[in-house]
């Protein structure tokens, strides 16, 4: 796993190419954004999304569409075939598999330019295979600058704090409907003047309301974390210290995996 401690070593062992160091980095997060939908992300932040019901997106991460990403990482574990080259991508916060296809003579150009131990670009499709969350690259750029590292954690961050904030202003003074099928919930934080901070209590009391809706009873692998976060608009350290606190006292416990959750109360 790397570590991101200075200038010189996030760039040893050939990540780092000195004679392009002076060229600009690729245009800004938010032209990209708009001109091409692609959300900028970490691998964990990829390993927390959950799975959409909506046959337009596969995955969701922060309320938003994930299907289209940007990751920027240490190539590792290269393996050219004739058709595909495959490859690990380690970021310091977690490691996915990337599939880059090779069709034309330009795609096998691009890939010759990067080998294990650079630190590349990738932009591609978030895909669900066997369990298991993979990316289908359709660029793969080697990293030419410094600052482009800086950058994409920064972009990660302000796209975060954006997408959460949005959905925590949507949910102070209005009512809005469940999604999901989980009709007629109205927010607790409907009733709260905006800006009002509320008690541990109260978010406790909040996040087991969701957990004890027949919707929610009725599902068998219940609640993902994140559907929760989305739902009351709250931040997701809230949530998880919310949930941590009825996980421990019983109220509710995981099902498939340590992010969903279901109530162990009928009501």
């Amino acid at each position: 796993m790397a570590h991101y401690d200075g200038g010189s070593s996030l760039f040893s062992g050939g990540g780092f190419m000195p004679s392009q160091a002076t060229q600009t980095p690729e245009s800004g997060f938010s032209k990209a954004r708009v001109a091409q939908g692609i959300l900028p992300l970490t691998v964990k932040q990829i390993s927390q999304a959950y799975d959409s019901n909506d046959d337009k997106s596969n995955f969701v991460i922060d309320g938003v569409d994930a299907t289209n990403v940007k990751l920027l990482g240490i190539m590792m574990n290269k393996v050219e075939r004739v058709t595909d080259v495959t490859f690990a991508l380690d970021d310091g916060t977690g490691r996915i598999n990337v599939n880059r296809w090779v069709n034309e003579t330009s795609d096998t150009n691009e890939m010759a330019l990067v080998q294990n131990g650079m630190y590349v670009t990738i932009r591609g499709s978030l895909k669900g295979f066997q369990g298991k969350r993979q990316v289908v690259a359709y660029s793969v750029r080697p990293a030419v600058d410094f600052n482009e590292v800086t950058l994409h954690y920064l972009e990660c961050i302000h796209v975060h704090l954006d997408n959460t904030r949005q959905k925590a202003n949507s949910f102070i003074g209005t009512v809005t409907p469940s999604q999901n099928d989980m009709k007629g919930y109205q927010s607790p934080l409907t009733n709260k003047i905006p800006g009002m901070s509320l008690s541990e209590d109260e978010i406790q009391k909040m996040v087991l309301d969701v957990f004890m809706e027949p919707a929610s009873l009725a599902r068998e692998q219940g609640l993902h974390v994140d559907e929760v976060t989305r739902r009351l608009g709250l931040s997701s350290q809230q949530i998880q210290e919310a949930i941590s606190y009825h996980n421990d006292l019983g109220h509710i416990y995981s099902t498939i995996d340590d992010f969903h959750f279901k109530s162990a109360m009928n009501g």
